[in-house]
């Protein structure tokens, strides 16, 4: 012990008793001083305390709610790719039915000591689902970021798509094209992006009839069951909460003998992958996820090394595309 004290102590070029202090976690060493002292640790071969090896690793959490809409794995793929470029690893924690819930992925995470955690989707959007595992990492100090719209008071920082507008953009584009009679296709009323866009929907349409508004769970099936609701209502022009929802509207209109769009119109949201290959290629609000992914890894590294960061959203500028989706309505 004594002579791994003085090898790192030389290496460094600080006292063997800071040395001690870093390795039993005693306060009145600065940040660089505590990283050199652990990464001598590394280069000359020595196993860091068990407290510590959390730290060496640099694991984050990267919680997804599923991995089936494609929306999640190119999230995925960015985040992760950025975290690797700081030398930090991502932890992949995705929830399935019936299987590991959030609560206990950060329950495992803290467990594992982790240096943060990146929420892509998940209950922090719910305002009726349970959260006190958010609390849990606010308590602990665990630097956190969440992608997309979140309930109020979790003082989290939080990456979103400003999904008013992504609605504008979408109801405008079928309005220009004749539509009068546009539906939506939503999450649960509790989810708070699906609430957003449903305000903006109000706002834009200046009178929007309850029965022009559906709520389904985030599928494909889900999108079918609420778009066939809504064609039965007359509706011409449906704007989805998510390309799968869209896929689903398409289907539902097919079932009934209807063509996509020589007599329903279908808007998605997201551009996740494959949707210019669909039959017809979807027409949709792009979410910018590069961007969007980006400037959340940049957040929690602010955190992690001990940046102060504002708790306020940063809102990110959606892009409609056009595609083969949308037409004219059919003339009566």
């Amino acid at each position: 012990m004594t002579r791994r004290l003085a090898e790192v102590a030389k290496k460094v070029g600080v006292s063997e008793a800071t040395v001690s202090r870093v390795l039993n976690g005693k306060p009145g060493v600065s940040e660089a001083t505590r990283q050199a002292v652990l990464s001598a640790l590394d280069v000359l071969g020595y196993e860091r305390p068990t407290q510590l090896r959390g730290d060496r690793a640099r694991l984050v959490g990267l919680v997804l709610p599923e991995l089936q809409n494609p929306i999640f794995p190119a999230f995925a793929e960015v985040i992760g790719g950025a975290l690797a470029q700081l030398g930090l690893t991502p932890v992949l924690c995705t929830q399935t039915k019936g299987g590991v819930s959030e609560a206990d992925y950060v329950d495992l995470l803290l467990q594992q000591q982790v240096s943060g955690v990146v929420f892509a989707g998940g209950l922090f959007a719910q305002a009726d689902a349970p959260h006190d595992h958010y609390r849990l990492l606010a308590e602990r100090n665990i630097p956190v970021v969440l992608v997309n719209a979140a309930i109020e008071h979790l003082g989290f920082p939080g990456v979103s798509c400003d999904d008013a507008v992504a609605v504008e953009q979408a109801w405008r584009h079928l309005a220009s094209l004749g539509h009068e009679r546009i539906g939506l296709v939503l999450g649960p009323s509790d989810h708070m992006p699906s609430a957003r866009k449903l305000a903006a929907a109000r706002a834009v349409a200046g009178r929007l009839p309850d029965e022009f508004v559906a709520r389904a769970i985030f599928s494909i099936e889900g999108g079918h069951a609420a778009a066939s609701r809504l064609i039965d209502r007359g509706v011409t022009g449906i704007i989805c909460a998510s390309d799968p929802l869209a896929l689903g509207a398409i289907r539902a209109a097919r079932r009934k003998g209807l063509g996509v769009p020589s007599q329903v119109s279908v808007v998605g949201y997201d551009d996740s992958a494959f949707m210019n290959c669909t039959e017809p290629p979807l027409t949709t609000v792009r979410q910018p996820i590069e961007a969007m992914g980006r400037a959340a890894v940049e957040l929690l590294n602010a955190q992690i090394g001990g940046a102060a960061v504002p708790s306020e959203e940063l809102l990110f500028e959606p892009e409609l595309v056009v595609r083969g989706s949308t037409a004219q309505p059919p003339r009566e």
